[in-house]
């Protein structure tokens, strides 16, 4: 379900001449049943709402005042979100013999042609308030106040998000409103300049507008309408910017090591979060660790737990990073298998999160399982999973990807594997090339080739997996010796150099003459200036080599004071 809340402007949208019509609240009531919050924004003061609508309870909540007021109808209680401007200036306006005028909570109300009058007190009392018109009524109103910071503050009381709503309008004074909204709808006797912004100009006037909203709403038809201004930039192809929906898409990145997979990731995380949608990221390898756009959760000597993932994810303002790097690789599918079905069920109660992204997903979800956690990619938004083996994805995997980006030198090998896992044929390339990056949707017979975007922030890759992860046997270094006696596999930079204090001298001489732990970081890392610098010391052979390189690398990657609970020799197979 993409949308947990509908929320409706009152007059000329909801009533009509003031007054609701019964069929329309019985169609408040229907999307009520659904499990849905309804809230109701308005500009009106809340005394006079509340004698002209006797249901204001239908709704969780009410936005009086447009946006200064908030008012829980299950309490009985409001809440002024606002300062109101200080009694002088209605008192002006009332000497003034301005009619009529309204003195609510915070906003002060008239009609125009008094617009001048209340301009003219504005300028010469010296007073910074803004004022807002709406078919010829005129509010005035503290600066940054209106009906979308009044939602906003309706939505953080019920810890729901903006992406979750639809709402719809009439007048001037909802551009903002719906502009906050996943999907902005207008009635069919909005102003003109409204219907041609909104997301879904609807068919039909005030509350019938309303009832033709909720139909779309309670059969799903709206889940599955485009909204193209939160389609998120994935980079350029050859007629220009590439987009993605931001719900109801199963998206995997695949690729082979180090062609980018975790780069092209890193953008679209950042784009989405930076439009709020909430992400969570399942980290199995510590990729993500310095991801500044979430909390991390999990260190290298404390795995996170359900619980405290699902903690932090109750606001939905806030994404998350699950840092699986302190639990054993045996640990981690169980896990998984543990949290997504609760992150489900999470979505299902509050809207999010919008994105899960499940980083080596072919470790989580192997060709073996035929079941996986997830049944729909919308009961968690969208899903990305990312993988260096698309064919060793579990065929249940498999049926939920609508969409794949190949990053690396050699796409169409990527898009072959993927295909051929589907049963399909390689789709061809479209455009020219584009530093080896292809975005196939599974239901087109061909790709297209894409320029990425790069994220803004800069990250460094891999850095905490390289410092006291579990890395993958080809990427782990191993203390062999002159003789091959020995057989030590350094998992992470903390346990090389664990080992490393441990060898006798000439093991660690024999590596350090064949120039073997600058190859290791430059190849298997992919840190080339560690590498140089390791490289020097290696050519330079100091009688305190040893210490030298244990202190390089403690600078660059701040090695913890302690080494993990675990022994990664015994602990993965």
């Amino acid at each position: 379900m993409r949308y947990h809340v509908l929320a409706c402007d009152y007059d000329d949208t909801l009533a009509r001449h003031g007054e609701v019509a019964e069929h329309t609240i019985k169609t408040l009531e229907r999307v009520s049943r659904s499990g849905r919050k309804l809230l109701l924004v308005t500009g009106r003061e809340l005394d006079d709402l509340l004698t002209v609508f006797p249901h204001a309870d239908l709704f969780d909540l009410v936005v009086a005042e447009n946006g200064a007021l908030l008012y829980d109808p299950g309490q009985r209680s409001g809440e002024p979100l606002a300062d109101p401007p200080p009694p002088e200036f209605a008192e002006r306006l009332r000497g003034e013999g301005v009619t009529p005028l309204g003195v609510g909570s915070v906003i002060v109300a008239t009609r125009e042609p008094s617009d001048v009058q209340v301009q003219d007190a504005i300028r010469e009392l010296g007073l910074e308030l803004q004022v807002i018109r709406n078919k010829g009524a005129v509010m005035v109103l503290p600066p940054g106040v209106n009906k979308a910071s009044g939602l906003a503050a309706a939505l953080d009381r019920l810890g729901l998000s903006g992406h979750n709503v639809v709402a719809v309008g009439d007048a001037e004074n909802d551009h903002a409103f719906l502009s906050a909204a996943e999907c902005g709808a207008a009635v069919a006797n909005a102003v003109p300049a409204l219907l041609r912004q909104c997301d879904l100009p609807l068919g039909r006037e005030n509350g019938d507008g309303v009832a033709e909203l909720a139909d779309l709403l309670l059969s799903g038809e709206l889940d599955e309408m485009e909204i193209p201004r939160h389609h998120v930039l994935l980079g350029e192809g050859a007629g220009g910017e590439v987009r993605l929906r931001p719900y109801g898409t199963g998206l995997v990145v695949a690729g082979p090591s180090g062609s980018g997979k975790s780069t092209v990731t890193t953008a679209l995380l950042e784009r989405l979060v930076e439009a709020r949608y909430q992400c969570v990221v399942i980290d199995p390898e510590g990729d993500y660790a310095e991801f500044a756009g979430a909390a991390v959760l999990g260190e290298p000597d404390r795995p996170p737990g359900p619980e405290e993932v699902l903690r932090l994810l109750e606001s939905p303002d806030q994404s998350a990073v699950v840092n699986m790097i302190g639990m054993p690789l045996r640990d981690r599918p169980a896990f998984f298998a543990e949290l997504m079905p609760r992150l489900v069920a999470l979505r299902a109660r509050l809207g999010h999160p919008h994105c899960v992204v499940v980083d080596e997903a072919h470790h989580l979800m192997p060709a073996e399982v035929q079941e996986v956690p997830v049944k729909d990619v919308r009961d968690l938004g969208s899903l990305m999973m990312i993988t260096v083996h698309p064919e060793a994805l579990s065929p249940a995997a498999l049926d939920l990807v609508d969409g794949v980006i190949a990053v690396g030198p050699e796409p169409a090998e990527t898009l072959g594997a993927f295909a051929g896992a589907l049963g399909r044929d390689t789709p061809a390339l479209e455009g020219e090339a584009a530093e080896g990056a292809a975005l196939w949707r599974v239901s087109a017979d061909t790709a297209q080739l894409v320029h990425p975007t790069p994220a803004r922030a800069h990250r460094t890759r891999h850095r905490r997996k390289y410092a006291a992860g579990t890395m993958s046997k080809d990427k782990s270094f191993y203390f062999t010796g002159p003789e091959d006696r020995l057989n030590l596999r350094a998992r992470n930079l903390h346990n090389f150099v664990e080992l490393a204090e441990g060898v006798d001298d000439e093991t660690w001489a024999f590596h350090l003459r064949r120039g073997d732990y600058s190859t290791w970081i430059g190849e298997k890392l992919g840190d080339a200036e560690l590498a140089g610098e390791v490289g020097r010391v290696e050519r330079e052979k100091p009688d305190d080599s040893l210490r030298r390189v244990a202190e390089l690398i403690e600078r660059r990657y701040t090695l913890p004071a302690e080494p993990t609970k675990y022994d990664p020799d015994h602990d993965d197979t």
